[in-house]
């Protein structure tokens, strides 16, 4: 079955973790005795069964009532398999909810019906698009509380796409839910008779992902080299790796990078076996027609479709680290399966995501902020602008001296920075 990604986001206490607990206890995806311990954690803190712990597993999140670290959970529908992230809503862990959305398809962005669109909603909207999630839905929540009253709805609704005008957003669904009492969640709400649309459930099983992905250039970044050591296999050499765009075939005319020999495709191999086709985002070994000088960091691609090749780079980073950045720094940086060294020869300007204004006279970058930078690596990089491809498009950066992610990036073509 197809496999979709999806994101919860939004500010605190807007039920996001209550949200995907209700999603999973109305789905039947969780066990019984999953149940039960919720059942008894709930008892212990005074309060009815709070579906909100079967996210919030990290003890100090149960004692602060919020959500900390990106909490991962699986379940399928007959429809579709789901991998959903719960991040976090306090701004401090915005790095968090950084990391829970780059791989998502949709992001759930939660607003209380209460007290409509916060800075917060805002901040992790922004963040969504600028993430390039391809499809964000606004879950407009607690609307038990309004009297499931239409005109707090709609005006929830008008306002949320007045602000999403001021950002590239390709798809934007509303749905009015409770997820405390199951509303649209699951199952349509009697409720709520003035809402024509689909159930939560059902919109995440229908949504159409397929043509997000990028099938049109094919890049293959090689992870590692098969040689097996047998007499039997003596002059085989597959070239492992995760296709990262395109469809790549059996008998295709092919080009490494950074090499710029050519060759054609002599087979693709799965766990599975043979096959004659694959494409994003498929983990396969490929076999050329010739025996060529490849190795990890190298990409396949197509002769007349090549990715950006360069060592100077225009990038969106989020900062990740305590330790602010500073012009000048040196850092390790990874992508895809190419690693090399980088410096940070300038920071353009500090984004402000709540107003979205430009600090051009900012001076460096500190936990959770935003900007935009220029860098210039040891060796050149095969990469696509993310909004093209998110795989190609990405990296992220590392202090050696520590070992930590600092930083998570988005490339940008040079030729259309603005």
């Amino acid at each position: 079955m197809e496999l979709l990604r999806f994101a919860t986001a939004g500010s605190v206490d807007d039920g996001k973790s209550t949200l995907i607990g209700r999603l999973l206890y109305d789905s039947k995806a969780i066990f019984e005795d999953q149940l039960e311990a919720v059942e008894r954690a709930s008892l212990q803190r005074g309060e009815e069964t709070n579906l909100a712990l079967l996210v919030d597993g990290l003890r100090a999140e149960r004692e602060q009532g919020i959500t900390i670290d990106v909490a991962y959970r699986y379940f399928a529908t007959p429809a579709r398999t789901f991998v959903i992230a719960d991040t976090p809503g306090h701004v401090q862990y915005t790095r968090n909810m950084v990391t829970g959305a780059s791989t998502a398809d949709v992001a759930l962005i939660l607003v209380d019906a209460r007290k409509g669109i916060l800075e917060q909603s805002r901040r992790h909207a922004f963040l969504a698009s600028l993430l390039r999630v391809p499809h964000l839905v606004v879950c407009v929540n607690k609307m038990d509380l309004v009297g499931y009253d239409q005109d707090v709805f709609e005006a929830i609704k008008a306002d949320f796409r007045a602000f999403a005008m001021r950002m590239e957003v390709t798809d934007l669904s509303f749905v009015p839910v409770s997820a405390l009492h199951g509303d649209n969640v699951v199952h349509r709400s009697a409720s709520m008779p003035w809402y024509e649309g689909s159930s939560l459930i059902h919109h995440l099983e229908q949504v159409h992902i397929a043509s997000d992905r990028n099938l049109i250039d094919v890049r293959f970044p090689v992870q590692y080299v098969i040689r097996p050591r047998s007499d039997e296999y003596h002059d085989f050499r597959g070239y492992a790796g995760q296709v990262a765009g395109g469809v790549l075939r059996r008998g295709d005319e092919v080009i490494v990078l950074p090499s710029g020999w050519s060759s054609v495709v002599e087979s693709i191999d799965t766990a599975d076996g043979p096959i004659e086709e694959a494409f994003a985002p498929m983990s396969v070994l490929v076999r050329l027609a010739e025996d060529l000088d490849v190795s990890r960091g190298d990409m396949l691609c197509r002769p007349h479709n090549r990715p950006l090749v360069g060592q100077d780079l225009e990038a969106m980073v989020c900062w990740l680290d305590e330790k602010h950045l500073q012009p000048g720094g040196r850092y390790a940086i990874q992508h895809t399966t190419r690693s090399a060294r980088a410096v940070i020869k300038e920071l353009a300007y500090r984004l402000d995501i709540n107003t979205l204004h430009r600090d051009e006279g900012a001076t460096g970058l500190g936990l959770n902020q935003i900007g935009r930078l220029s860098l210039r690596t040891t060796v050149p990089l095969f990469y696509d602008e993310y909004r093209r491809n998110r795989a190609t498009g990405s990296f992220i950066l590392i202090d050696e001296a520590t070992n930590a992610t600092v930083a998570a990036g988005m490339l940008l073509d040079p030729a259309h920075v603005g």
